[in-house]
């Protein structure tokens, strides 16, 4: 895709090939129309000087990510495209129905399989597919935690392909993140535009934090009478530890490691303080369920607390999110969300999967090598854009490699059609140029059935000409998302 515009006439000369969010079938997208007058008679050249201004405000805030497999210590800031990407209310209304109506299924799946197994019995998702996979944890067989919610925060990832067709890609339940570059990229944008918010009435978003403290100790066991919650971060290393840092700070609660905690004899969780042990209700919980607790899981794991999930199970303490739910975002299991819906919730999908070949599945798997050049093939346990295959991208001799891997393991591997996903005009150094997105609402569970969703989300951007990965450790980079008013 080459199409660029230098014009300092809005969105007039820009008029990219394939679906892009600006226009509709007949011409400008009423959503951008309020902005496109704005740039109209502001021109690129402000957008190009205020982004340079954005730059040096992120790295004041200090909002970093560090890539694993990198020089320690490396910081990097995650690439901000300062146009809007801009939502209908109608839109909105829409995904937010189609978000909460998931999660709500997903929640009850969980809770599902890890106690009566319906749906299994049902016939409705096979056992072994269950039972049998990696992600399934068999230590918290038979537990129901605190009011009943085990998907406390979920991000899940959704890509546009027309005005009318948004499809789930991704469900992530276990430690969504990013939701804080959401926040941030709001708060430098009003920074630098704040003519702009005047134009249109765009949603906040700076809430977020508030409708997190209060989703935490709503899911507090009923005992903790004035209930204390803290976010364990597994430390100033990891890759997320801005946004750990951030939202703690955001929230007015403690940020500790494992280190920081310990279980008394009481099998309750207290935190260490310059004036004694403090008992703790719910732990927001940033780490891997192999990392949580030594005892239990990995016995080499130094960032969790020894005795952590003897806690959780006498409902001592809540982990958010609970442990376990890995199965319920496992790629494998992905296409079985829809028949969730209607098995748990007795409702039609809002909204649609994307067409899933599971490899497993001998047809399935036989099809996708016959036309591995034409899909994107992804590790069921895979994330962050590693491990997968984009087929029309691939070379040859990448296509040869991959076949091998999915031949000796093809349980490991789900394969999907190539979108047209949907462009947003990007700020180049050539002028604006369409690039493509996708959408990371985040989803708050305070009980089985009340969801919120903050009317915004992370727009993820592939910067590189006809990309399709948007993860900032691909190289991608974020936009804020506006959800306009009624």
């Amino acid at each position: 895709m080459t199409e660029t515009t230098k014009a300092t006439g809005g969105l007039s000369g820009y008029a990219p090939a394939g679906y892009d969010e600006t226009a509709n079938g007949n011409g400008r997208a009423e959503a951008y129309k309020a902005y496109d007058d704005w740039l109209s008679r502001q021109g690129i050249e402000t957008l190009a000087q205020r982004n340079k201004q954005a730059d040096v405000l992120f790295r004041r805030m200090g909002i970093t990510f560090a890539v694993y497999g990198e020089q320690t210590g490396v910081e990097r800031l995650i690439p901000f495209d300062p146009i809007p990407r801009i939502l209908s209310n109608a839109e909105w209304t829409r995904l937010e129905a189609g978000i909460c109506q998931r999660v709500r299924a997903l929640n009850a799946f969980l809770q599902d399989v890890y106690t009566t197994r319906d749906i299994l019995k049902a016939g409705v998702i096979p056992e072994d597919l269950i039972l049998k996979n990696s992600e399934y944890t068999a230590e918290v067989e038979g537990f129901t935690p605190p009011n009943g919610v085990r998907v406390h925060i979920s991000g899940i990832d959704i890509v546009r392909t027309s005005p009318s067709d948004f499809f789930v890609l991704e469900d992530n339940l276990r430690c969504p993140s990013g939701v804080s570059y959401m926040m941030e990229n709001r708060e430098v944008m009003m920074r630098l535009f704040p003519d702009l918010f005047k134009a249109r009435a765009v949603l906040p978003v700076n809430h977020y934090p508030h409708e997190l403290k209060k989703t935490l100790l709503a899911s507090a066991p009923e005992t903790a009478e004035n209930p204390r919650a803290v976010l364990l971060t597994p430390g100033i290393y990891n890759s997320a530890y801005f946004e750990h840092s951030f939202l703690a700070s955001e929230m007015g609660i403690e940020l500790v490691t494992g280190q920081d905690l310990f279980v008394g004899d009481d099998d309750c969780v207290y935190m260490r303080t310059i004036d004694g042990p403090e008992k703790v209700d719910v732990i927001y919980r940033r780490l891997d369920d192999r990392f949580l607790d030594p005892e239990t899981f990995r016995k080499d794991s130094l960032l969790g607390c020894p005795g952590l999930y003897r806690a959780a199970m006498k409902k001592n303490v809540t982990l958010a999110n609970a442990i376990g739910n890995g199965v319920g975002d496992d790629k494998s299991v992905y296409p079985f969300v829809p028949q969730m819906v209607e098995f748990y919730l007795g409702e039609k999908p809002i909204l649609s999967n994307v067409p899933t070949y599971t490899l497993a599945k001998a047809d399935d798997c036989k099809y996708v090598l016959e036309h591995l050049n034409e899909l994107v093939v992804k590790e069921t346990h895979g994330s962050g854009g590693y491990g997968m295959l984009i087929g029309p991208k691939a070379s040859k001799a990448e296509l040869e490699a991959f076949a091998e891997r999915i031949k000796a393991n093809p349980s490991n591997y789900i394969a999907q059609p190539t979108l047209a996903l949907s462009t947003c005009p990007t700020l180049q150094a050539e002028g604006l140029a369409p690039r493509h997105v996708d959408l990371r609402p985040y989803a708050l569970m305070s009980a089985p059935d009340k969801v919120t969703v903050v009317p915004g989300a992370l727009t993820r951007v592939a910067l590189r000409e006809g990309s399709l990965v948007v993860n900032s450790s691909q190289g991608g980079g974020t936009k804020d998302t506006w959800v306009l008013g009624a």
